[in-house]
This record gives structure tokens, C-alpha cells and sequence, in this order.
């Protein structure tokens, strides 16, 4: 991905654990990296094809002089989220959040933090065999639109499906959507859990019925495997009710373990099936 790098911007504010530094203020220094495509600007020598970086470095002086953190770590963090928020073409931002001399007590000549943020790509299974089973589908995607950080950028049509697992329950509505966002997977997810929890989910049985029920599917092509989230989700290829809302709007993903795109094990799972009958 192509750079543009902004160096040693330097700014006066009020950041600062001890009182004094929110009331007297002292310099900053920034250095920032704008991940971006430029091919397109160089071709037609468009500004608006890329990135006004005299624009984002008023962006960055008026953030800093507009806001008041304690710690260089949330200064850093706020000033990212702006970016990425602000400019569309932006697609990650390097930043280094220089503060010069320090007022720890010793002779230092600076200390910093940086840190790398930008968007990526999820896809998140919905599903729901309860009560307004369209309508708990439809408040998650509004509630993932209206949600920081995070653009709904396509939603497949809804499939209704045989349950799952346990059968003694009624027929699920199930989708699929392609979100945009920059929160970490684990922050992803807990947004997820409280949309289910907005849409009163209640985990009684395992399998069982839901009013709503939201998978994170694919991220990026990452592979994670923690107790409390595994991703590609384990299972989808021999999941209809994931695979053909996916196959939809991402035939062409590709599962970062088995190396096969979304419409070849959906190809596969209907062999599979035909094989059964």
C-alpha cells in the first residue's frame, strides 16, 4: 500500500496525568503514515483522487488542541479513530505521539507511543428463530451501522433453515452481512453481544432456539483461536445457513485454513448432500 508520511508536526496542548499539564499545556510532536492507494491521483493528478495532508495536519493540530487526555496511549487511540472516521480513502495510519521532555523527574530528552490502526474486513452471520425473526435480523444491522467504527457495506438476502444441532425447536431466518470496521476481534465481538442482548438473547440450551444470534464469520484473513472466539468460525463448511447467505455476497473469499473460496465449499457441501440422498 502506498505512503504518505507527515514528520514531526508540532503542536501545543493539554495532555497530561498531572493537573498541571491539562491547565499549562506543552509541545507535541507527531509523526504520522497515511496508508492510502495513490495510483489513481498519479494517473490524473486529482487531489481529491488522495489525501489533503495539509488538511490532516490541521485535522491533527485541532484534535489535540481540542481534546484533553491523561495518557499518550488514549491521545494516540483518539486521534487515529478521528482519521480513519474522517478521510475514506484513508485505509490504516501509522502514528508516533512524541511528548518531549517529560516531566518525570529525570533527564530524558523524550518519550512516545506508537501505534498502527486501520480498517478491516469481517463478515458476521446472523441468524434468529424467535418471535419478530426479520425484524431482530434487521435491528442488528442497523445496530452495527449506527455503531462506531463499523460500515455495513452489503447484506445478503435471508434464507430460512432446518435448526441446527438441536432439533426440537422452529426453523431459523439466517443472513449474512460484510462490515467494514476498525475494532480489534474481541471488541468486534463484544459489540456483537450486546446486540444480542438488545434483541434479549437468552443462552439456555446449546444449539437452541435465539432471538438473535450474530457469528463472526472471516476476519481479514486472520486465524484466532482463543477460548473465547475462533475465527474462520469453526464448522461454517458444513453450515448451509452460513455458507450460501456467504457465498452471496463473497463467492470469492477465501478460507484462510482449507485454502478453498466461499463458492467452492458451498459446491461442496451440495455434493455432500446429494452423496446423503
Amino acid at each position: 500500500m502506498d505512503q504518505i508520511h507527515i514528520k514531526n508536526l508540532e503542536v501545543y496542548a493539554y495532555h497530561g496525568v498531572f493537573p498541571e499539564e491539562n491547565v499549562l499545556g506543552q509541545r507535541f510532536v507527531i509523526t504520522a503514515t497515511l496508508f492510502v492507494d495513490t495510483w489513481e491521483a498519479g494517473q490524473t493528478d486529482e487531489l481529491s483522487k488522495s489525501i489533503h495532508y495539509g488538511e490532516v495536519s490541521k485535522r491533527m493540530k485541532h484534535y489535540m488542541e481540542t481534546h484533553t487526555h491523561k495518557l499518550l496511549e488514549r491521545v494516540a487511540e483518539g486521534l487515529a479513530e478521528d482519521l480513519l472516521e474522517t478521510y475514506p480513502l484513508l485505509e490504516k495510519v501509522c502514528l508516533e505521539l512524541k511528548k518531549p521532555w517529560a516531566p518525570v523527574g529525570l533527564p530524558l530528552e523524550t518519550v512516545s507511543v506508537e501505534i498502527e490502526r486501520g480498517w478491516h474486513t469481517a463478515y458476521i452471520a446472523l441468524g434468529s428463530n424467535l418471535g419478530d425473526k426479520e425484524g431482530y435480523l434487521q435491528l442488528a444491522v442497523q445496530e452495527l451501522k449506527n455503531t462506531k467504527g463499523c460500515r455495513v457495506e452489503q447484506v445478503s438476502s435471508f434464507l430460512r433453515t432446518a435448526p441446527y444441532g438441536y432439533l426440537e425447536q422452529d426453523d431459523f431466518l439466517n443472513g449474512c452481512l460484510r462490515l467494514r470496521t476498525w475494532l480489534p476481534p474481541l471488541i468486534l465481538l463484544d459489540r456483537l453481544h450486546e446486540i444480542e442482548q438488545k434483541a434479549n438473547r437468552v443462552r439456555e440450551i446449546h444449539w437452541g432456539p435465539r432471538t438473535l444470534d450474530l457469528d463472526i464469520i472471516f476476519y481479514d484473513n486472520e486465524i484466532i483461536d482463543l477460548p473465547q472466539l475462533t475465527v474462520p468460525h469453526r464448522d461454517m463448511q458444513r453450515r448451509d445457513f452460513v455458507l450460501y447467505p456467504l457465498e452471496e455476497i463473497a463467492p470469492w473469499a477465501r478460507h484462510p485454513v482449507f485454502g478453498k473460496t466461499v463458492a467452492e465449499l458451498a459446491e461442496e457441501y451440495r455434493a455432500a448432500q446429494k452423496t446423503e440422498r
